[in-house]
């Protein structure tokens, strides 16, 4: 491999001791494929709260901000990416866009993918896991200031008030997206109907360039994952990390991009629904702790993607 320039990527996300979410699920893949990643752990638990029990501690505004603040005092708060997903606190929310504006002020060309997590879908009804005063930050702080967002279809009709019952809808929902700000729109899963039947999810994206004269190209693709039946715990933030790095390897390929994401995604989540079964032995149901995504084992996948999914250019 010819030496690439150092890329670096500050990761606000929450940290497990045990298990793959948040930082955990974002490190080892972004490592692997050559990025330096600088993590802060907006909090530290035992393990995902899925389980019967968890433990740990949360991080604050204030504490983030004094984390910040000593890389700053050091002239190390110097990034070309910032990604950011799982978070509950409003105020911890405005200092992490107070943090991506001061980065990007430093270096125009600064990144930022963000995950707008805050809900999802159950048996077609929506409902917000996170306190519902987020919502207003997200659409009128953070949106504006990402450049690539990865919400599922629930978050993405939060954000902009519309419903989406068609493609023909989200492709709309996606446009609305690209005026608040991102020139990269990811919806990672929705309920709409997929050609190749119900047994796969969709997913649909959207990549909006403004060439040098002023005049808008955008691009839109659709993927179509075969479902798997399980409940998987850090699978967006996964997604969004490998989104980051596949979009950094092809910037004007938003087609190739999500085929090597989407398609890593499936041999991870394959292994692991395979591990997790024979483990729980024949006719139960794998528990969280045997659920936990098979991200080591996975690494030939992650680094180098067999691509098993295609991306339908819209």
């Amino acid at each position: 491999m010819e030496e690439q320039p150092e890329c670096r990527v500050l990761s606000i996300q929450s940290h497990v001791v045990r298990g793959y979410v948040g930082n955990k699920a974002a490190t080892f893949p972004l490592q692997v494929l050559g990025f330096e990643i600088d993590t802060v752990n907006s909090v530290q638990f035992s393990n995902h709260t899925g389980y019967d029990h968890w433990k740990g501690q949360v991080l604050n505004s204030d504490e983030l901000h004094e984390l910040y603040e000593g890389l700053k005092l050091n002239n190390v708060n110097h990034y070309d990416y910032v990604l950011t997903g799982y978070t509950r606190d409003k105020s911890f929310l405005a200092m992490v866009v107070d943090i991506v504006q001061e980065l990007k002020q430093q270096n125009s060309n600064l990144v930022y993918v963000c995950d707008p997590v805050m809900g999802d879908k159950w048996s077609g009804e929506g409902y917000m896991y996170v306190p519902k005063d987020l919502l207003p930050v997200y659409k009128d702080k953070v949106v504006p200031v990402a450049d690539i967002i990865t919400p599922n279809q629930f978050e993405a009709e939060l954000l902009t008030g519309r419903k989406i019952h068609t493609e023909k809808e989200a492709i709309e929902v996606m446009d609305m997206l690209h005026n608040m700000g991102p020139e990269t729109v990811v919806i990672t899963s929705s309920d709409l109907q997929a050609p190749s039947g119900d047994d796969y999810l969709i997913a649909l994206g959207s990549h909006r360039k403004t060439s040098q004269d002023g005049t808008t190209v955008t691009q839109r693709i659709r993927m179509e994952s075969p479902k798997v039946d399980a409940v998987f715990v850090g699978t967006g933030d996964l997604f969004a990390a490998m989104l980051l790095a596949w979009t950094h390897k092809h910037p004007d390929n938003l087609k190739v991009a999500c085929e090597k994401t989407v398609s890593a995604m499936q041999h991870v989540l394959q292994r692991t629904i395979t591990c997790a079964k024979a483990q729980a032995g024949e006719g139960n149901k794998p528990n969280s702790a045997q659920l936990e995504l098979r991200m080591v084992q996975s690494k030939k996948d992650i680094e180098n993607p067999e691509i098993i999914i295609k991306a339908t250019v819209l």
